[in-house]
This record gives structure tokens, sequence and C-alpha cells, in this order.
């Protein structure tokens, strides 16, 4: 697809209100197989959009509305730059992340609260442990705690921050829905995805987060992860400029050998997971993929995500077959890998 048409002429269309997707409504993604047996099974939908933005597949319901948690931070990020934020490389990159905690994860969290002149205690998202053990047992030892800047949304929040002070708006209350960032976020959001959210709540970091049909989430992210930082429209040059960032940087969007990192060192993909289960990536012609797990577990996602493209033929089947050893899908007994986590849907 192309990203040479003007942003403007990008309607928003009301989605399904029906609530998330039902169960009777939803396939299975992928099974957990263990000696030969299936042991468990992952149930949910994925739609996978052409290079020209045309629905190729649909597996359940792909237009109820799901929440697509920190699938949304692309959005989210593309806010912050087109309210005037200079983010490049890894400061645009942190700023979309959900990061695992390390010490070069938190010096780029704190290198943005430096450029605004503020500091950890400006963080409105939630005091967490980092996700990475070796960062998070150095901090028992330390007798340290869990922190704001430790959450995997720290950067995210950092760059709502930058863009608060840039922009003369109120530092408090930046996580309301009705603060003037949450509502230039809402208009990116409905201008990349071409769609009105069916609902907004409150993201587990404490960021309004905007309900969207599969199909519009695809839709925006193809968007993104196909601009060019060379467009003649301003939104999408800071697209571009973050698509870039993404693939340049894979190991700030998650952290060391977790599968969004993986995937975006090894295959060039964007992506990005999300809690419950969301999971978006687009490769480098605009094929792209959303998913959401209906059990809101997240370990069948990157291989789903990574099937469905292989499938269209946008990633060559041998370089995800090469990858699967590192994405942490081996099912295991008694020390030994002994079954799989595998896509199974047809």
């Amino acid at each position: 697809m192309t990203t040479s048409t003007s942003p403007a002429a990008f309607g928003a269309a009301a989605p399904s209100t029906s609530g998330t997707i039902e169960v009777i409504d939803a396939v299975e993604l992928a099974v957990v197989e263990r000696s030969g047996f299936i042991e468990s099974r992952h149930a949910g939908a994925a739609v996978v959009l052409g290079s020209d933005g045309a629905v190729l597949r649909a597996l359940g319901d792909v237009n109820a509305p799901v929440f697509p948690r920190s699938s949304m931070k692309p959005f989210q990020a593309i806010a912050v730059m087109a309210s005037g934020v200079v983010l490049r490389g890894e400061d645009a990159a942190i700023a979309t992340s959900s990061h695992s905690g390390t010490q070069k994860h938190t010096d780029l969290v704190r290198g943005l609260l430096a450029r605004a002149g503020l500091s950890e205690a400006d963080l409105g998202c939630t005091p967490t442990w980092p996700g990475d053990s070796g960062t998070r047992d150095s901090l028992v030892r330390q007798g340290a705690g869990p922190a704001p800047i430790y959450s995997d949304c720290s950067g995210k929040h950092a760059a709502m921050l930058v863009a608060c002070v840039q922009n003369h708006w109120p530092v408090t209350g930046y996580l309301d829905v009705e603060h003037p960032l949450q509502k230039r976020i809402l208009d990116v959001v409905e201008r990349f995805t071409g769609e009105r959210p069916a609902a907004t709540g409150v993201d587990g970091c404490g960021a309004p987060v905007h309900a969207l049909s599969l199909t519009a989430l695809a839709r925006g992210i193809a968007r993104i992860a196909t601009s060019k930082s060379s467009s003649p429209f301003a939104i999408y040059r800071e697209a571009g400029f973050l698509a870039e960032a993404v693939r340049e940087n894979g190991w700030v969007i998650a952290g060391p050998g977790l599968p969004d990192s993986i995937a975006i060192e090894r295959l060039g993909l964007f992506v990005k997971g999300g809690a419950e289960g969301i999971m978006v990536a687009s490769a480098e012609n605009g094929t792209t993929v959303a998913l959401k797990i209906l059990d809101g577990n997240l370990r069948a996602a990157t291989v789903v995500a990574l099937s469905l493209l292989a499938d269209a033929g946008a990633v060559p089947r041998a370089d995800i077959d090469a990858i699967i050893p590192e994405l942490k899908v081996a099912v295991h007994g008694g020390g030994q890998p002994i079954g799989q986590i595998r896509a199974s849907y047809v």
C-alpha cells in the first residue's frame, strides 16, 4: 500500500458496538501439544491485510471491537511526535515500547524526562518490578522496590510528558481522557485506522485505551509501518521516522530474548504485542496481521502472527522456522522438549 493519500481523506466509520469477540465467533488459532497429545487450545480472531490494504484473510469475527492495549502505543507515539516533539532512533522506539526495564531502557526513559525538566516522580504509570530478571534481582539485592520507571509503559509516559511541557499543556492530569494530549491521540487513532472507537477504557498503566476492530487496528498499523520519513504530509513523516526507529532498534521495543524484539531484529518486521492476547505485525511490503487470543494469553500470539504472514507470502517460511526455537514455544517434560505451541488455524 502507499501512504501518499492526504490524511484528511480518511473518514472515521463506526465499528460494531456489540462488545468484544464472542466465543461462538472465535476460531482455533493455536494448540499446545505435549507428547503428541493436544493439551490446550487457544481460540481467537485474526485478520490479514494485503499490501494494498484489502482483507486477504479473516479468521473469526474481525469486526468486533477489542482493546488494543499496548498495540496502541505506535499511535500514541505519533501523536506526541506530531505535537512537535522530535523523537528519533532509540528515543522514538522507547516511546512505543513495552520494555523489560533493563538499565539501557530506563536510561532512555530518564533521558526523555530530562529533556522536559521532569523526574521519575512525574510519571503517572503504575509502580512495578522490571520484567528483566537480572535487573529485578539487582534491585532486590540493593533493597530497592517497584517504581514507575520500571513499568513497561514508562517510555510512553515520559514521551507524553515531554509533549505536555513543550506545548504548555498541564502535566497534572495528562492521562485524563479530556486532556489536550489525549484528544490528540484519539484524533491520530481515528485518522490512521479510519474508525471511531466503540468504547474507551483505562489501560493497565492508567492511560486511555480505545476499542477498535481488528480490521481497523491492522489498517492503522499498516499505514504506520509503510509510512516514509520523506512523506509530503507531516504526520506521515513522523510515522515514517517511528517505523524506521522500531525496525532499527528492535531491542528497545521489548528486550533481549523477547518475541517482539526477536521478530523485529531477525525478520525486519514492525511488531507490537499488547496485553490480553493482542498482536500486530507488519511486513516490509505492508502485509499486516492483527489478532486477538480470546483467553488473553500471549504465548501463542507471535507464532500465529508470523505463520499468517508466511501464508500470505510476506515472509519466507524458512526464516520463521529459523527463529521458532527462540520464541519460547517449546513444551517441556522432565527438562526435555517434548512438544510445542503451534499455529493450528485452517
